[in-house]
């Protein structure tokens, strides 16, 4: 299984850092060249690899840490996104419902990566927490995942678990998946909850 991160900013990197801690590779990609990155990329880890976003998007699991608006840009940049499944990590914070067809972000963002299995995941903590070790005093931070596909669910779940995490699946994108998004000017009941689990 390969993984990228596409994004390289504050959300980015955190979860850049997860990848280092657990021992996991990962492809790392912007807009810009990989040359522009690679320093901040080094600092992190030497398993964080800059790569071009055409090389990056051929992993089979794909972190979108973009902001919301730039979504579209990345999907446009392969054809068909079948086989390949997308941990939305945006938040459409001051993005109006309107915008968005009445629609949870996550289904907009599903919308446009044709043919993927879509998880959101990963977005309700701030970078500075999420960047943290998530084993915290015998337990393990919280990561909500939501998605219409369990499978998908389960496939990110495991991922989660293996970067340390405690992961809890809240159901559908339209059910617990407005829990972990903004609508509008307003955030869902669980963002920014930093949440341990004690086995």
């Amino acid at each position: 299984m390969s993984y990228a991160i596409i994004g390289f900013g504050k959300i980015g990197q955190a979860l850049a850092k997860a990848f280092v801690r657990s021992g996991i590779e990962v492809s790392v990609a912007t807009t810009r060249e990989p040359e522009s990155f690679a320093s901040a990329a080094a600092a992190i880890g030497s398993g964080i690899i800059p790569k071009k976003l055409a090389e990056a998007l051929k992993a089979d699991i794909v972190f979108l840490a973009v902001r919301f608006e730039s979504h579209r840009d990345v999907a446009k940049a392969l054809p068909t996104w079948k086989g390949k499944t997308i941990i939305d990590v945006t938040n459409a914070y001051g993005v109006s419902p309107g915008e968005l067809g009445g629609q949870p972000s996550s289904k907009a963002v599903a919308q446009a990566f044709t043919g993927a299995r879509l998880v959101k995941g990963f977005n309700h903590l701030g970078a500075a927490v999420l960047e943290q070790d998530p084993a915290v005093r015998g337990g393990r931070r919280v990561v909500f995942l939501a998605s219409d596909d369990d499978g998908a669910a389960g496939e990110i779940g495991a991922l989660a678990e293996n970067l340390g995490f405690s992961p809890i699946k809240l159901g559908g994108l339209s059910e617990g998946g407005l829990l972990v998004q903004a609508r509008g000017n307003s955030w869902g009941q669980l963002i920014f909850k930093d949440l341990v689990k004690f086995d």
